[in-house]
């Protein structure tokens, strides 16, 4: 096969690898008994979480709710699921949020609340605290994307304006147990970057937030009312989130059933049945995507034939287009702009979770023909690229990866081949 077909099949694999069925099941065998056993969830992994946790638990479980993005149903019997809007929250989520701070607030220490959490849990779970509105919450979550703002960046923001992340959680629930299950879409598995942590304690404060959007979003960008309620908490006037060592985190534990690094060992070991040297150049692959898609084209052009380089991560995109596209649709074209006509390489980027940024796409796999296959539907590669538009450029050259949601999510991987 070629690189280009090599590099699917590795994809494949890891989508297979990535199924979070096997993992919730393994971690809930020896689950202890409880009088009553109530499923909350939040994530695009939450919906087939909660499928693989009612194969084990069956009638234990009392009730249950999970939320997930658009397109991540699955059937259920047991738990109720609903959808809400991601990456921008929107009132669906704002109900979500209630209901599963209402669930959680009628349990009491006898039960057992089963959390089943994974990337995107944080957008779908809006809950905006007063002054703020939902409109404007959705506003300054825009405005920090599109200034290329990090998970971590974004989640601090985001835990200091709501009534549910960042320990809230943890705090309605107390005094029941929790056991958090977490599919981890962050670098280093933080648990309370993790969906913005709802079970996990905050290590950030109003500061941090603070710092965050001044940073990001500086001068009046930002709604008033977002700046006015982090300018209050500064300044002592409300509650922090809770912070290690609360007592709400005495019967709460968590366990990360999924991360990175499945992802990257299932592409290891798919890449060298297929005969490659296959090499872990990282889990941590973080950086504006034009700028990693150069290093990663010139790293393997240095690389002897048949070996394939691994990386896990997540890149940024500082938008300044008009376009559409996601970080890895824009990191596969900056690299395809990169590549010399009959360079035997082969690049791929795409998340795990089946979406790259507000399109139908998890990524893209580009070669040396793509710039000219692109050219010649009429597109302009790197005018595309200029305007954030790597969709339509990569729709053109046929070499968007389309998978539709994967119902899981742990970060994206990104596969460079020399044939």
């Amino acid at each position: 096969m070629s690189a280009r077909e090599d590099a699917r099949a590795i994809w494949q694999a890891v989508l297979a690898a990535a199924d979070p069925a096997p993992l919730v099941r393994a971690h809930l065998a020896a689950l202890p008994a409880a009088r009553h056993i109530l499923v909350l969830g939040c994530g695009k992994a939450s919906g087939a979480m909660a499928r693989a946790a009612e194969e084990v638990l069956g009638e234990r479980i009392a009730a249950g709710f999970v939320v997930v993005k658009d397109g991540y149903t699955v059937p259920l019997a047991r738990v109720r699921l609903t959808e809400a809007g991601h990456p921008v929250p929107d009132a669906r989520g704002l109900a979500a949020s209630a209901r599963l701070l209402e669930l959680a607030h009628g349990a009491d220490e006898d039960d057992l609340i089963l959390f089943l959490v994974s990337g995107g849990g944080s957008a779908l779970t809006p809950a905006p605290a007063p002054p703020v509105t939902l409109a404007e919450k959705g506003e300054v979550t825009r405005l920090l994307l599109d200034a290329g703002a990090t998970i971590g960046e974004l989640n601090a923001v985001r835990k200091h304006l709501s009534l549910f992340k960042g320990g809230q959680l943890a705090r309605a629930a107390w005094p029941a147990a929790v056991l958090t299950l977490a599919l981890s879409d962050v670098i280093g598995d933080a648990l309370d970057v993790i969906a913005s942590g709802p079970t996990a304690p905050d290590p950030t404060t109003f500061q941090d937030a603070l710092d965050v959007l001044t940073a990001r979003a500086p001068g009046d960008r930002a709604p008033a009312s977002v700046r006015e309620r982090l300018e209050a908490g500064r300044r002592g006037k409300l509650e922090e989130t809770p912070k290690p060592g609360d007592r709400v985190f005495e019967r709460v534990s968590h366990v990360v059933i999924g991360n990175n690094a499945l992802v990257t060992d299932a592409a290891l070991a798919a890449a060298r049945r297929l005969g490659y040297r296959a090499e872990l150049l990282t889990r941590a692959l973080q950086g504006e995507a034009r700028q990693v898609a150069r290093d990663l084209v010139e790293r393997a052009r240095r690389l002897p034939p048949r070996t394939c380089l691994v990386a896990g991560g997540e890149t940024t995109v500082t938008v300044r287009g008009r376009g559409t596209g996601g970080r890895c649709q824009e990191l596969a074209l900056a690299a395809a702009l990169e590549l010399l006509p009959g360079e035997p390489l082969g690049v791929l980027a795409a998340g795990t979770d089946g979406t790259d940024g507000p399109t139908d796409a998890a990524g893209a796999l580009v070669d040396a023909g793509t710039v000219a296959r692109a050219r010649a539907a009429g597109a302009d590669p790197r005018r595309a690229l200029e305007d954030n538009d790597a969709h339509a450029a990569l729709g053109a050259s046929g070499d968007l990866l389309v998978t539709g949601p994967t119902r899981t999510n742990l970060l994206d991987l990104y596969l460079v081949l020399r044939a």
